[in-house]
């Protein structure tokens, strides 16, 4: 089921976006740069600095390599329209992200598990586990685009049964796992806990403060915080659960501790970029 909740996951992506959204990246190069090498470079860097310092198990540390190599989720969008973000900008990097992430994520996930677990027959994500990565990612994102292209009232109209039909399919999965795995979810917490909420709050702050050092405007960095700051913890799931895949619980466990975490982080980020936007506003009183 989780590959099915992916899906249509991606399938309400697609419906939402349209040839221009990737055109649109050339107006606005170097927030989409900037974005880009924080995604590709600079989180997975910064994960594999944390699951070092804390000394994760080998499993859990390269669930959290998985997590950190996986584009940004598809709740970047509602978060950065609440927040004052430049959603269009929002848009335009989930569609190259998902891309992008079918030729970086393999390559970060075998590195990984030859790091920490030590190469061996049918590790990692080999030629023909790439190209289901591939299908899961882009195929139904492509028929979305498709659907959309035909009937923009019918794509409109489907987007929200679609992300109402993925949430209910996505919920019974997670709460299947949970009763599955009951036994050992609360050292799966305590061992991964503090480690993923570290990442949430480094991949937000460097998602909006690289941009901003770069000169980029405030709008963008609140995009490219979102973008980057909220990881799709739903793809690094199913590539660590389906038996296809990676077919390991462990490596679970650290996007879907994640995926609970990251909303209470995502929110303080929020009300904290939105209070600094509205700062300047104010008058000093000191001066004068």
């Amino acid at each position: 089921m989780l590959p099915a909740a992916l899906a249509l996951i991606m399938f309400g992506l697609g419906l939402s976006l349209a040839p221009q959204d990737f055109a649109r990246i050339a107006t606005r190069p170097k927030a989409v740069v900037i974005a880009l090498v924080a995604q590709i470079l600079v989180l997975p860097a910064v994960c594999f600095g944390l699951v070092v310092l804390f000394g994760l198990e080998p499993l859990l540390a390269a669930g959290m390599m998985l997590l950190a190599a996986s584009p940004g989720g598809t709740t970047a969008n509602l978060y950065s329209h609440l927040f004052g973000g430049d959603v269009a900008l929002n848009v335009s990097l989930t569609a190259v992200n998902s891309v992008l992430a079918v030729l970086t994520l393999p390559v970060v996930v075998n590195l990984s598990l030859d790091h920490f677990v030590g190469a061996g027959p049918g590790i990692g994500l080999q030629a023909d586990k790439v190209a289901q990565v591939f299908a899961i990612v882009l195929v139904p994102v492509a028929v979305g685009m498709i659907v959309r292209r035909v009937s923009v009232t019918f794509a409109n109209r489907m987007d929200k049964p679609v992300r109402i039909l993925s949430a209910i399919v996505l919920a019974t999965v997670i709460v299947g796992a949970i009763v599955q795995e009951r036994e050992r979810l609360g050292g799966y917490i305590a061992a991964v806990g503090l480690v993923a909420l570290l990442f949430s709050a480094i991949s937000l702050t460097i998602g909006y403060w690289l941009p901003r050092l770069f000169d980029v405007e405030r709008r963008q960095a609140i995009a490219s915080g979102m973008e980057i700051g909220i990881h799709n913890s739903t793809l690094a799931i199913t590539i660590a659960l389906s038996p296809t895949l990676l077919a390991n619980p462990t490596m679970a466990v650290p996007p879907a501790v994640y995926g609970v975490l990251m909303f209470g982080t995502t929110l303080v980020f929020g009300y904290l970029v939105r209070r600094r936007v509205a700062e300047p506003a104010s008058p000093n009183p000191a001066s004068g």
